[in-house]
C-alpha cells in the first residue's frame, strides 16, 4: 500500500465502516503534531520526522510510530505503543474497558484485537487517543526503548 486512502480503500465492506470509524475517532481526538502515513504496511498515526527527526530506533527512516490500524483475517488490530509503554495508562485502559461490559479484552503487548466490529468500545478509543501529547510520547518513548 502506497497511501492511507488506498488501505482504506481496499477493505473488504465488512470491514470498510468499523476501520475508518476508528480511523475518524482517533484522527479527531489525537492532540496536536502526529500525522497519518502507512508504516509497516498498515495507516499509523506517527510523530513526524519533522517534530522528531531520529525517527524509530528499529528504522530511523520511519517516523516514531504511536497508534496503527490494521484489518487482519480474524479481526481488526489497534496498536498503541503508549500502552506499551505507560503501566499506568494500560491499567486505566483495562480497567474502564472491563467497566463496559462488552466481553473479555483481547489484548498483546500493544496490540487491541476487536473480533466483533458492534463491540467497538469508540467512546473509550477517543479518550484513550487524548491521553498523549507528542511530546509526552517522545519522552515516554526515549524513557523506554531508547538505549543511552
Amino acid at each position: 500500500m502506497n497511501s492511507v486512502d488506498e488501505y482504506y480503500n481496499s477493505l473488504p465492506i465488512d470491514r470498510k465502516e468499523a476501520m475508518s470509524q476508528l480511523r475518524d475517532t482517533i484522527a479527531s481526538n489525537l492532540p496536536e503534531g502526529f500525522s497519518e502515513c502507512i508504516a509497516y504496511n498498515m495507516p499509523s498515526f506517527v510523530v513526524p520526522h519533522s517534530l522528531y527527526p531520529l525517527g524509530y530506533h528499529c528504522d530511523p527512516k520511519i517516523p516514531l510510530p504511536f497508534i496503527s490500524l490494521a484489518s487482519q483475517k480474524n479481526f481488526i488490530s489497534l496498536y498503541h505503543m503508549g500502552i506499551y509503554a505507560n503501566n499506568e495508562l494500560l491499567t486505566w485502559f483495562e480497567n474502564e474497558y472491563k467497566a463496559l461490559n462488552i466481553g473479555k479484552l483481547d489484548m498483546g503487548k500493544s496490540c487491541i484485537r476487536f473480533k466483533k466490529m458492534d463491540k467497538i468500545p469508540f467512546d473509550l478509543i477517543a479518550e484513550l487517543s487524548k491521553k498523549i501529547s507528542t511530546k509526552q510520547w517522545i519522552e515516554l518513548y526515549e524513557s523506554s526503548f531508547v538505549k543511552k
